[in-house]
């Protein structure tokens, strides 16, 4: 091979990495593959988005103790999990935020927090900020509403909860609500996506 072609076949190379490394990095829509997550609960076990049994999706909340946003849908996400847990549309909270600049968002205070606050579903650790990298997630809360389709999970919602965080009574239109009734009666959701509310997710900071 002369130095001509080894050239660019070299580059070629380094053009097509470059190529895969985008497609792989880029922010998922809806309607594209959720990402596989494997963190730890705070039962102390894993649970891995994967291995979920007898289910038709998944409600994902980026979510966390400190941020006033999330605290005011505490009870309501309680309620979604009675709702529609038993609908094959479970709830899974994950907690982002660096705790070293947030101690209260601490694994710790996390198991604290979900038993005041009467959890009754998974409260994930994403300590390594990961999992919310590979979703795009930038706010506490945020939703990724997801429907399984055999062995992967598609997005099928992205955004707010409802449209009111100040006051559950005040709700006008659940969002969440109405994509999750729309998936389970086959029918298209008509508002696929809206603008997450809440506190910016705490990244760790790089040096």
């Amino acid at each position: 091979m002369n130095t001509k072609t080894l050239t660019f076949a070299l580059c070629a190379t380094l053009l097509l990495g470059a190529l895969a490394f985008s497609f792989t990095t880029e922010t998922p829509k809806v309607g594209d593959i959720a990402p596989n997550f494997s963190l730890q609960n705070i039962d102390g076990k894993i649970l891995e988005l994967s291995s979920l049994k007898n289910n038709n999706g998944a409600i994902i909340i980026f979510t966390c103790n400190h941020c006033p946003y999330a605290n005011k849908y505490d009870e309501r996400i309680v309620e979604l999990q009675n709702n529609f847990g038993s609908k094959g549309f479970p709830v899974i909270a994950i907690n982002p935020n660096d705790a070293s600049q947030y101690p209260t968002d601490s694994y710790d205070s996390m198991i604290f927090y979900a038993r005041t606050k009467g959890y009754n579903f998974p409260y994930l650790y994403d300590e390594n900020q990961t999992v919310a990298k590979a979703y795009g997630a930038t706010k506490t809360p945020q939703v990724y509403l997801l429907e399984k389709n055999k062995d992967s999970y598609t997005i099928a919602y992205i955004g707010a909860i409802d449209n009111n965080y100040k006051n559950a009574a005040e709700v006008t239109e659940k969002y969440l609500e109405n994509a999750i009734i729309a998936l389970l009666a086959n029918q298209k959701i008509e508002k696929s996506e809206t603008k997450a509310i809440g506190c910016s997710i705490k990244w760790k900071k790089t040096e």
